[in-house]
């Protein structure tokens, strides 16, 4: 029997059928697609003809077509619905595909073809994309040892294959933890918790069969709870299990196997002939250096600790006031940040929530994207991986542009937090293909027959994933290895954290911000105070996530730390850390920065792309009309369909015009007038 990963896909769009495919079917693919790579990169660097694009670039861009088709099916499915077959496999995979890496780039055939076709290339006649393509080619293969030899080139190797077994078990610890703990609630639990948090607690509670509420480490759970609870040693119980994922001792903890990685992420840059990490990793984001990196989270950081320590000393007041003696803990500040928010907008979001339902949320996206960009969303069925999973067909003047996946609700065999990836990503090297573009969120999951119901910091990550899905969706570019979000990671997050601004339109949620009861509309005055609210506790969020940037760019520039913990204290004590903040991410569950290599170096980049999504969004502001079809239009065809065809800074400069400062982030954070 043919396996289904391998044969023709006959579904819909070509998407993966999931109801054929079984978990035994992907260690098979898994070796018979690395078989043809293998074959394909043998076929290349073998060729007697003398090297030239087509041959050589173009080759390798087609080289792993078949692999990249099984993995993008089985990473979508370890990511979002796991399980202990599928962990198994990664920590399989993870090795495997590691040394064909290593394989690859440690060929000296074929590097002499790359070299060969980079030293001729201006006799080449070659497009300004084709040579972006061979220069970041050329540049991949340096910055993964093509040039080391001999012990340099194995040791390099034997660098990669550890680093790729560790991110997997990393990540694979902290689903453990996150799976594993729950805490049970009486009736005497659940003082001032609004109906809303009691109904999500219940259908917690009949996922983990345990015969009432329950609080998980979802966030989508602990956050509120740890909001309306009255029950001050339920917060700190809930709250200190939530800080101490990953640490927990036995098998599933992360200390060690973060210290090991900081070691051998050191090792890995002195091999290339960097001093740090860091230097290697910035060299080819927009920052470049991990000065530059330093300079703008300062220039954050100290607003932002004088806001939060100003509100420290609010919050501390009231928790005095309710008859506790001692410092605000971290564990109280969202409870009394709330109750204060209340005081002051005279807003909670007990009385938000109704009007803020994920499906008109997902409605409001949409027609955004359509003011926008005339994109046009229909759903369709296909086959999915998990009964939550919706398929929609994304069509633009008739014609097709990509099918769009939303996984939306939090479970037990999905990892934490929210991603948006493209299951297949455009490109028009092998045929004109339309991408497959998954968002995957963790929003909590409501009682059967009742709407789902966000926050509105829910409402914001799902803005936020979509505009990552523009992204991808929009890409026009012909290389599959500059598509969508194939840009340096601190330009990535611009076009998501750039689309969160639609949703603080105030005729987009006066449209789709409608009860779940009654349908009608938020009431205007709601909407004036939620909006008004939009910058409330911004010393707290602000200073929870520098922290983990600043913790994260101190790992990596310098010598690896022995203890990663100690060092987490050290570099907190000297940036003068809150004592009732507490990092977004401790290391031990800082998978951003443990799981693999994307954001090592590199957590910081949301708070780059901030400065450039706030001028960005002053583009439409300026025009008058947020939904400017003539700015719309310069930002599709400078920056969303570009990918990583041209540098990251040049595609920002022709939307813009100019690079921006700080300034724009301190005043939409609320942050400009602080100390």
């Amino acid at each position: 029997m043919t396996n289904p990963l391998l044969a023709d896909w006959e579904t819909p769009f070509g998407l993966p059928p999931f109801g054929a495919i079984s978990d035994e079917d992907f260690a098979p693919a898994v070796d018979a697609a690395l078989a043809i790579s293998r074959a394909n990169i043998a076929a290349i660097a073998e060729n007697p003809d003398a090297p030239d694009f087509a041959n050589t670039i173009e080759a390798l861009e087609r080289a792993d077509e078949t692999l990249g088709r099984v993995l993008g099916a089985f990473y979508s499915l370890a990511g979002a619905d796991s399980n202990p077959k599928r962990e198994a496999l990664q920590r399989d995979f993870a090795p495997l595909l590691s040394a064909y890496g290593s394989e690859v780039s440690e060929n000296k055939a074929l590097f002499a073809r790359v070299e060969a076709v980079w030293e001729n290339r201006a006799a080449l006649d070659l497009t300004a994309e084709q040579e972006r393509v061979l220069m970041l080619t050329r540049r991949g293969f340096v910055r993964s040892g093509a040039q080391l030899e001999g012990k340099s080139a194995e040791a390099l190797r034997d660098v990669k294959s550890r680093l790729s077994v560790l991110g997997t078990r990393f990540t694979q610890n902290l689903l453990a933890d996150e799976r594993g703990w729950f805490m049970k609630l009486g009736l005497d639990d659940l003082d001032g918790l609004p109906d809303f948090v009691i109904a999500t607690a219940k259908a917690a509670g009949e996922e983990k069969d345990a015969g009432g509420p329950v609080v998980t480490l979802s966030r989508s759970l602990i956050v509120p709870f740890l909001q309306f609870s009255d029950r001050r040693d339920l917060r700190q119980r809930a709250y200190e299990a939530w800080g101490a994922r990953g640490a927990n001792g036995g098998e599933t903890d992360n200390r060690a196997l973060a210290a090991e990685t900081l070691k051998l992420r050191e090792e890995r840059a002195q091999l290339l002939g960097y001093d740090s990490f860091a230097d290697f990793k910035l060299e080819t984001e927009m920052a470049g250096t991990p000065a530059a990196v330093r300079d703008l989270l300062m220039q954050v950081w100290q607003p932002a600790k004088a806001a939060a320590e100003a509100d420290a000393a609010v919050l501390e007041r009231m928790l005095h006031a309710d008859g506790f003696d001692g410092p605000l803990e971290p564990w109280d500040w969202r409870f009394y940040a709330e109750k204060r928010r209340k005081e002051l907008h005279d807003l909670d979001e007990a009385e938000l929530k109704p009007y803020l339902q994920l499906d008109r949320m997902i409605e409001a996206a949409f027609a955004c994207a359509n003011r926008l960009f005339g994109l046009e969303f229909a759903p369709i069925e296909g086959p999915v991986y998990h009964p939550d999973v919706r398929l929609w067909n994304v069509t633009r003047d008739g014609e097709h542009v990509a099918v769009f996946i939303g996984d939306y609700f939090a479970r037990g065999s999905k990892r934490s937090g929210a991603w948006c990836s493209a299951m297949r990503a455009q490109q028009r090297l092998s045929g004109d293909i339309r991408p497959h573009v998954m968002n995957v969120c963790n929003f909590a999951k409501p009682e059967a027959g009742k709407p789902a119901l966000l926050s509105y910091d829910d409402a914001r990550t799902l803005f936020h994933e979509f505009g990552h899905a523009l992204h991808q969706m929009l890409s026009d570019v012909t290389y599959e290895s500059i598509s969508g979000t194939s840009v340096a990671r601190d330009f990535v997050e611009l076009p998501s954290q750039l689309y969160e601004h639609w949703l603080e339109v105030p005729e987009v949620l006066a449209e789709f911000a409608t009860h779940a009861e009654t349908g009608k509309p938020m009431p205007e005055d709601l909407l004036n105070r939620m909006l008004g609210a939009a910058t409330y506790d911004m010393g707290f969020q602000t200073v929870e996530y520098v922290a983990s940037a600043l913790v994260d760019l101190g790992f990596h520039d310098g010598p690896a730390p022995a203890d990663p913990m100690q060092r987490q204290a050290e570099i907190l004590e000297e940036i003068g850390m809150p004592r009732a903040i507490r990092m977004r991410h401790a290391t031990p569950h800082f998978a951003h920065v443990f799981a693999g290599d994307g954001y090592s170096s590199g957590y910081y980049s949301y708070m780059w792309s901030e400065v450039m999504d706030a001028d960005a969004f002053a583009a439409f502001e300026e025009t008058g009309d947020p939904f400017d079809s003539a700015t719309a239009k310069r930002l599709e065809e400078t920056v969303l369909s570009s990918g990583g065809s041209v540098d990251a800074a040049d595609l920002y400069t022709a939307f813009r015009g100019r690079l921006p400062g700080v300034d724009a982030l301190l005043k939409g954070r609320g942050l400009d007038k602080a100390a």
